[in-house]
């Protein structure tokens, strides 16, 4: 356990610090989440301090739901469920439930370290969960390989993403070129929750070829990704003159992108770097039921994504 501060553990618990080939990385309690990760001394990872909450998410595991869940309330088999409103100001459910719980240490060595959390049933989400993740450094930069259980004896509704910002150091975010393997993108209300779909295609929205980001200000979920031969897809940010980047991949189960460029954020974290999460299903999902994956008892799903330097 390293960086534990003198009379206790810091506010994100235990750390984990894995390292291979170059690329270091260190792993928290708190959220079973990434607190940085770097490339031969370059942070690519906008995470935060030993000694601060995580700010704006940043790096956490969302599960068992992402983004905003309209009103809190949802409907599954025969149920009419409501959660906390953990977004009052919208009115929503964000973002799931295990961002500020302890997870514990599975498994750990040099460059891997393995976390887990078992979910117990909630008023608002009466299913158990036993969650999952590997996180490991090596020559393709860093990976994470998710695994979720239905421990419960009934479908549990399910969805999944994670949180990292992204950064190319010493570039704006306006001059950041961004790519982003996606034909549509979600049309929101005022809240940020979806009303409908639109190609990009032709529009400002439209990055499926590298392009800068200027002024645009977005926190959306974009869709009907484009993927490879292997079914991974793959988000890219460059600098303007293309001599440094970072790419973020994420394997088939992950159809959907959410890219936040941080406009929200208060003080120095304002517009510094852009969250680009990959996601098994669009906000509101557990109402509309979008891509939504339904566990088995005892079955599991897994997922895995990553990031490296992009040159």
């Amino acid at each position: 356990m390293d960086n534990v501060e003198p009379g206790g553990l810091p506010p994100s618990g235990a750390q984990w610090t894995i390292a291979a080939g170059g690329h270091e990385a260190v792993v928290v309690e708190v959220g079973g989440g990434l607190r940085s990760y770097r490339h031969d001394g370059v942070d690519y990872l906008d995470g935060y301090g030993v000694d601060e909450i995580s700010p704006g998410r940043a790096g956490h595991v969302l599960a068992p739901w992402p983004n905003r869940i309209r009103d809190g309330r949802y409907t599954f088999g025969e149920r009419t469920l409501q959660l906390d409103l953990s977004e009052p100001e919208r009115n929503v459910a964000i973002h799931g439930l295990v961002s500020w719980v302890r997870w514990r240490l599975v498994e750990q060595s040099a460059d891997a370290v393995t976390v887990e959390y078992d979910l117990p049933p909630h008023p608002g989400y009466p299913w158990a969960l036993r969650l999952r993740t590997r996180w490991s450094v090596g020559p393709d930069g860093l990976r994470a390989e998710h695994q979720a259980t239905n421990l419960a004896g009934e479908p549990a509704p399910f969805g999944f993403s994670v949180h990292p910002y992204l950064q190319v150091p010493g570039v704006a975010v306006d001059d950041l070129s961004l790519r982003l393997p996606a034909r549509t993108r979600l049309l929101l209300d005022g809240r940020l929750l979806p009303v409908g779909a639109a190609k990009v295609a032709g529009t400002e929205y439209d990055w499926t070829t590298a392009r800068p980001i200027g002024d645009a200000r977005l926190d959306l979920a974009f869709g009907e990704v484009i993927r490879g031969e292997d079914g991974c897809s793959a988000v890219s940010l460059t600098a303007p003159d293309g001599s440094a980047g970072v790419r973020i991949w994420s394997d088939r189960e992950f159809g959907w992108w959410q890219v936040f460029t941080g406009d929200s954020l208060p003080g120095e974290r304002h517009r510094r770097s852009v969250a680009i999460e990959p996601m098994t299903c669009p906000p509101d999902a557990f109402r509309s039921g979008k891509d939504l994956i339904v566990l088995e008892p005892g079955k599991e799903w897994r997922g895995t994504w990553g990031i490296q330097p992009a040159s």
